[in-house]
């Protein structure tokens, strides 16, 4: 029998060796992990799903909004953190915002101008204004302040752009307020300041973040999106803000609800790693069933 040429015979062991590695990691692998994981970790296997009356209504993993149609907080229930994925919490669509602290000037939107698609300009929030409107949201919704560090009164970055970018100050902008807005200081280093107006270029100027309030009442997890945008968790201190309004809502006394709080309150992994997080649909459940 004539031998096979050598190329042949490498292309049949590589066929062979692709069905082999096929039938091993394709097939009986997959089976094997898939078979351990449901007898061992049946629960987590299967997304960590949480039911009510029978009804799949969320996944201990994955945070949700406990919002209206209109978007608007539901006052009997704790509300989650920020979600910078997708429309909020879109497993589909799970990242950060990729801002970072430096991200403090706001795009001013210019009126009657039109994106590339003819969208009326929105403009750009900064990270930093991002922070800022939705501490002034929760401070109002649980009636605390909501005034925190380099925040103006009215919920945006209070950052100045000074003229010129080194030596004797002569101009001074409060540019992410835009005119006809009142300025959140009258003066900076004896210099008027002035509005932002949209669509001026201030790029020359030097960035000033002024400081203002010391401390905040309302915590940072309120005001921020976690990495993945799918974070259940929200801080204690989040939660104890949050148990006033709450029990208000539902007309629990508020030693009740923060007792809810307390049995949904998971430590840090392994005894030291991270940070203690309130489960906050296995605790908005816990409330409805009383």
């Amino acid at each position: 029998m004539e031998r096979l040429p050598s190329w042949v015979r490498q292309h049949l062991a590589a066929l062979r060796a692709v069905l082999v590695l096929t039938v091993i990691l394709g097939g009986i692998y997959p089976l094997v992990v898939t078979g351990v994981a449901q007898a061992v970790f049946n629960g987590n296997a299967n997304g960590s799903i949480i039911q009510k009356d029978g009804k799949d209504v969320g996944s201990a993993l994955v945070g949700q909004n406990f919002t209206d149609a209109d978007g608007k907080a539901i006052g009997k229930y704790f509300q989650s953190r920020p979600s910078a994925a997708g429309d909020g919490y879109d497993m589909l669509s799970t990242s950060p915002s990729n801002l970072g602290p430096e991200d403090i000037e706001d795009v001013l939107a210019v009126p009657g101008a039109k994106d590339d698609e003819g969208n009326p300009d929105t403009g750009k929030q900064s990270l930093l204004t991002q922070v800022c409107a939705r501490s002034m949201a929760v401070g109002e919704r649980e009636g605390v302040s909501g005034a925190r560090p380099y925040c103006t009164s009215d919920g945006v970055g209070a950052v100045l752009k000074v003229f010129p970018a080194v030596g004797t100050v002569t101009r001074a902008v409060s540019v992410n307020q835009a005119c006809p807005a009142a300025p959140f200081i009258a003066d900076y280093q004896g210099v008027k300041v002035e509005c932002g107006k949209p669509g001026e270029d201030y790029a020359a100027g030097r960035t000033v973040p002024v400081r203002g309030a010391q401390t905040a009442a309302v915590p940072a997890d309120a005001v921020t999106a976690s990495g993945s945008g799918l974070d259940p968790h929200i801080s204690p201190a989040y939660a104890e803000l949050q148990a006033p309004r709450v029990a208000r809502e539902r007309g629990l006394p508020v030693g009740k609800v923060e007792q809810f709080v307390k049995e949904n309150t998971t430590g840090r992994s392994l005894g030291f790693m991270g940070e203690p997080g309130v489960n906050v649909l296995k605790l908005n459940l816990a409330l409805d069933r009383g």
